[in-house]
């Protein structure tokens, strides 16, 4: 059997953040609260990945049997804007395909709380993707967690680094929840069942 192509590898999940206690709350962290669901739903915790700059979990997503799939779940130990580079050394050890890939981050340009699962596309400014496009290309897997745009004035480098209002967080957990549904159904169902269940 083949361990490398799209539809018997391993699947690298990436949650984009920023490490440290000071961010652990920021919209830009999002990415980290869904891997740390996905991480308690597959019952393993983050340890660091040997060489690479980034915290990983590996388990299996899925029912029992033939019909689950082996998943490595990370978090870059790097600042966002560095993610390119422990994602592709996790992406070399693990012989995983770019098709294989997931990253799960805010996206400013849709609501709070609204998904949207894509593969491939643009970096729409985000230097998280930025950089793992820089690193092996475009064509991983995209699941967009919306924050909206800042409010007034403030600029989006402020918006993106504070925590989530008071009456977001009143409803954040049951979007992680449900983004790290998606990110299931996306590895288990492929792209366009997921699409049409979450994309809204």
């Amino acid at each position: 059997m083949d361990v490398t192509t799209p539809a018997n590898g391993p699947w690298l999940i990436v949650g984009l953040g920023n490490p440290g206690p000071e961010y652990a709350a920021n919209r830009h962290n999002v990415g980290f609260m869904v891997a740390d669901l996905l991480a308690e739903r597959v019952g393993g915790r983050f340890k660091r990945a040997g060489k690479a700059q980034a915290q990983v979990v590996e388990g299996r997503i899925g029912p029992p049997g033939p019909g689950s799939r082996r998943v490595v779940l990370a978090k870059p130990m790097s600042f966002m804007n560095l993610s390119g580079g422990p994602v592709n050394a996790l992406k070399d050890f693990y012989k995983v395909p770019v098709a294989n890939i997931v990253a799960i981050h805010d996206e400013l340009d849709i609501d709070f709380g609204t998904l949207r699962l894509k593969l491939g596309g643009g970096d729409n400014g985000h230097n998280g993707l930025k950089s793992m496009t820089k690193a092996f290309g475009s064509e991983y897997h995209r699941v967009r967690f919306g924050i909206g745009r800042p409010p007034g004035r403030m600029q989006v480098a402020d918006f993106v680094l504070k925590d989530f209002s008071s009456s977001e967080r009143k409803e954040l957990d049951y979007f992680v929840d449900r983004a790290a549904d998606a990110v299931e159904a996306l590895v288990i169902e492929g792209l366009e069942r997921a699409q049409s269940t979450y994309n809204s």
